[in-house]
């Protein structure tokens, strides 16, 4: 089965002409099991021992775990098989071929984040005929890019699959060992509408939000002056108030009105605390104005990560690449495998700043860097 596994140029090319954009909108959704029967077949066809999860409440979507060796404490190679949506006319080369040129790899998903699965395939293939002393996992996950019903699923589960754990995200080959969380909210003002010509026939939603809105930034000052780590290149935790709208017609008085805002924390702020405080505001806010209120989820979130310094796969890929891990402002999917038990490090040959890009691309060079790397990781926590 062994010649079943194609050349890592191939593996890329096919991964990317594979459509696998997952989306909130239905319009754009897309299944990820042809990406995740690709995967299982060439690891199938190395050695690997494959299985394939499929996600209840989640049809056409699937998790792979597949396993090399036998044991416990192992290396869990992961990533999430999904791709943003893209915009058709703002790319120059096609986004489902995979396209050489000036020294580049162009096509949609190869930076975030398919290009590592075809590198890490491809690193497992150059291990030696000697048996490993422990086992080699890899990992692949769906919907990374909107529910992260692969990451929850996983979790949930409670099923241990390593020791230490490699996200493959871009992080231009420079480790990553702490992260910010993401909370998106939205908040929902209930007032009484009437007529514009006398404002006691109603109760304006709207200018509820207006007081609720500079309760907010009142927050968002104290949070920024609680919380500070200079790792992270914007220091203190963010929100932005992202969309708003309300009322119908101007000689209306406002009955209702809605905002959605983004907030992300640094490590040590809980999701759940911040979720009370903000009701907890919301709350006084309406109660003064008589108002009606509810906040909700825009998504589950993603809780802020941090992997100690003194981290063995932290020190391991510092001495490996030359470089201090640092801070990255995008959330991943480590703080699911941190609850399993596994020291995580998001470390992949991507640049966050070609993810969820027109002509998104890899410089070449990284692949054959890539592979070498991995290899010695592979070596040094699965076989020494």
């Amino acid at each position: 089965m062994r010649g079943a596994t194609p050349d890592v140029m191939e593996m890329m090319a096919r991964l990317v002409a594979t459509p696998s954009v997952s989306s909130v909108s239905p319009a754009f959704d897309q299944s990820n099991a042809a990406v995740i029967g690709l995967l299982a077949e060439w690891a199938e066809g190395l050695g690997f021992t494959v299985e394939v999860q499929d996600l209840p409440g989640h049809p056409g979507k699937r998790n792979l775990v597949a396993t090399l060796g036998q044991g416990e404490n192992g290396l869990v190679l992961a990533g999430h098989t999904d791709t943003v949506p893209y915009d058709e006319g703002q790319w120059r080369h096609d986004p489902f071929r995979l396209t050489q040129d000036g020294g580049r790899l162009y096509g949609l998903g190869i930076a975030d984040m398919k290009a590592f699965f075809a590198l890490a395939l491809e690193a497992a293939r150059g291990l030696g005929p000697s048996p490993l002393a422990r086992p080699l996992v890899l990992l692949a996950t769906a919907d990374e890019e909107s529910s992260m019903c692969g990451a929850v699923a996983l979790a949930e589960s409670g099923r241990p699959l390593g020791r230490y754990a490699v996200i493959g995200e871009p992080t231009g080959l420079v480790p990553v060992r702490m992260h910010k969380g993401i909370l998106m909210e939205a908040v929902r003002l209930v007032g009484r509408a009437g007529h514009s010509s006398d404002p006691a026939l109603g109760n304006s939603a709207l200018e509820g939000m207006h007081s609720l809105l500079s309760e907010l930034l009142a927050w968002r000052t104290e949070l920024q002056a609680a919380h500070r780590d200079d790792t992270f290149a914007v220091p203190v935790p963010t929100m932005n108030l992202g969309r708003i709208w309300g009322g119908d017609n101007p000689n209306r008085i406002c009955g209702e009105c809605e905002l959605h805002l983004d907030l992300r924390p640094l490590p040590g702020m809980r999701l759940a605390d911040l979720r009370a405080e903000l009701r907890h505001r919301v709350e006084r806010v309406a109660a003064a104005r008589g108002l009606a209120w509810e906040t909700r989820p825009l998504f589950a979130g993603i809780e802020a990560m941090e992997t100690p310094a003194t981290s063995v796969l932290v020190r391991a890929l510092e001495d490996l690449t030359g470089h201090p891990a640092g801070a990255a402002a995008f959330g991943t999917e480590a703080p699911y495998l941190t609850a399993l038990g596994m020291e995580t490090v998001v470390w992949g040959p991507g640049d966050i700043a070609q993810a969820h890009q027109p002509d998104e691309y890899l410089a070449l060079e990284r692949v054959p860097r890539t592979v070498g790397l991995l290899g010695a990781l592979i070596e040094r926590f699965c076989r020494e």
